[in-house]
């Protein structure tokens, strides 16, 4: 049988005589199914377990009126993943419905602060929320009320992000006075010695979560980034990548690939010059007279890939990770006093709609993702991680991008394989591709685009500069036209 679209989906038993006389004809002519206990759907067509997610609320606001949505459900609005939802009420039950099973919780009314929701419906307030969530309870078949405490440090980690101290101090105070009206005066202590710990103005030992005691220790990370570089981590580990002979053993050839590659370099980041202007520029030296910024941004950057010394220099462990990025920024912007040349950024940065690692989480999340990197054995899922993981956390005020590439570099020019250079032609695959692991997760096309980029590169024989140019100019490297593809 057909939906029935001229009554409602979801009716529910009670003691309203035309309700009940209604259910009781539409049973009759077989236009009704009960799908659990006083509830019953004109929805003949889709599932039961379908119907009751589309009609939680009014389900529950009709069988529970002015029920809590409580505990985890309280930060979560929707049931787990496994189907539990956690409502504070008058009594203590367990309710089936197909799909999802509600916990009721026999515990206070909604009080003040709480929130009005559908269909009658309270949402705990936040600082209840945090206290209800400290709660001690059952386990049972990995089914609890609570979140895990990391993950509620966490989201303590993100409101001190967001808004700084003062935040913290406000949900504490709330807390305090809330815990008073609730009876909860134990979960308020435990609440106050994780804020306290997170402020660095208690010990750490309340914490579990190890993001949290980063932060009580002074170097606090980005764990949604290191979740992310974990992924890329597990990608590349399947991956076997061929190693290509670097073709460019001679110091000449290997000084004209370090042209172009600092060339394009600078030229994806917008300091466009032509070619040969940008050649005699390295060439002799000297600045261009009214480019005096950008030219000396060619320069610095030629001076670090050209010197096969410093491209075999890899970090052997956090600390030495960080000064080699910085001593190399300090380099590459030398000109750019403005831009704060080897030396972290103190305000948060941003292309577009992806926001970088938090200015004050960017040494914690490089010594975080340096465990990552040290773990990872090919020098090419090596390059390719230590490429994204300093572009992802963005941790200087320019130059970003280009110390990227550096940094990849080096992984190859150290194992003895060719550099990659990734011309202009090639800029919106190149950038498409961060951005479909940065904001959807998803590692395969990053690894795909540097793994064809890398093969071009790895034919590129800088032996001779013009036949080098001229060869790069038939593959369209210079082209910044879109109808324009990298040709081999």
């Amino acid at each position: 049988m057909e939906k029935n679209t001229q009554l409602p989906e979801i009716l529910i038993a009670s003691s309203d005589k035309k309700m009940s006389a209604m259910i009781t004809r539409l049973k009759k002519e077989e236009k009704l199914l009960k799908i659990a206990s006083r509830v019953y759907t004109t929805n003949l067509t889709d599932t039961p377990e379908i119907i009751v997610r589309r009609n939680l609320y009014m389900i529950i606001g009709q069988l529970y009126p002015g029920a809590l949505i409580s505990h985890r459900s309280a930060f979560e609005l929707r049931p787990s993943t496994d189907g539990h939802f956690y409502l504070t009420y008058g009594y203590t039950k367990n309710i089936s419905l197909p799909g999802i099973v509600l916990h009721l919780i026999a515990g206070p009314k909604p009080v003040e602060k709480d929130i009005p929701y559908l269909d009658g419906l309270f949402i705990s307030n936040p600082s209840r929320a945090y206290l209800e969530n400290l709660q001690l309870g059952y386990v049972r078949n990995g089914v609890s009320k609570c979140i895990p405490q990391a993950q509620l440090e966490e989201k303590l980690e993100k409101k001190l992000l967001a808004n700084g101290e003062k935040e913290l101090n406000r949900l504490r105070d709330e807390a305090r006075e809330m815990s008073e009206q609730l009876n909860l005066e134990n979960e308020f202590k435990l609440l106050d010695k994780i804020i306290g710990a997170i402020l660095s103005t208690r010990e750490a030992e309340a914490l579990k979560g190890e993001s949290a005691k980063a932060w009580a220790t002074g170097e606090p990370y980005d764990s949604e980034r290191i979740s992310l570089f974990s992924t890329l981590f597990e990608h590349l580990s399947q991956k076997d990548f061929k190693h290509y002979i670097d073709i460019n053993a001679t110091e000449t050839a290997f000084k004209n690939f370090a042209f172009f590659e600092s060339y394009f370099s600078n030229y994806i980041e917008g300091t466009e010059f032509e070619v040969d202007e940008a050649k005699q520029i390295v060439d002799t030296g000297v600045a261009l007279p009214t480019r005096d910024e950008d030219s000396h941004d060619v320069l610095g950057t030629f001076y670090i890939t050209s010197s096969r010394k410093e491209m075999s220099l890899l970090p052997k462990d956090p600390g030495d990770l960080i000064s080699i990025l910085q001593r190399r920024h300090a380099i590459l912007l030398s000109a750019r006093p403005t831009k704060t040349p080897g030396l972290f950024k103190e305000q948060n940065n941003k292309a577009g709609n992806s926001h970088f690692v938090d200015y004050r989480l960017v040494r914690g999340t490089l010594k975080k993702g340096f465990e990552i990197y040290n773990a990872i054995q090919d020098p090419v899922a090596k390059a390719f991680f230590i490429l994204f993981m300093i572009s992802e956390v963005h941790p200087f005020n320019d130059g970003n991008g280009r110390i990227s590439r550096i940094m990849m570099n080096a992984e190859l020019t150290a194992a003895g394989m060719p550099k990659i250079i990734i011309p202009t032609v090639y800029r919106i695959d190149y950038i498409d591709a961060l951005k479909r692991l940065t904001q959807n997760g998803e590692p395969a096309t990053i690894i795909r685009a540097m793994e064809r980029v890398r093969l071009w590169s790895s034919g590129l024989d800088g032996s001779d500069y013009d036949s080098l140019r001229a060869y790069m100019e038939q593959c369209n490297a210079f082209r910044d036209e879109q109808e324009y593809i990298l040709k081999f």
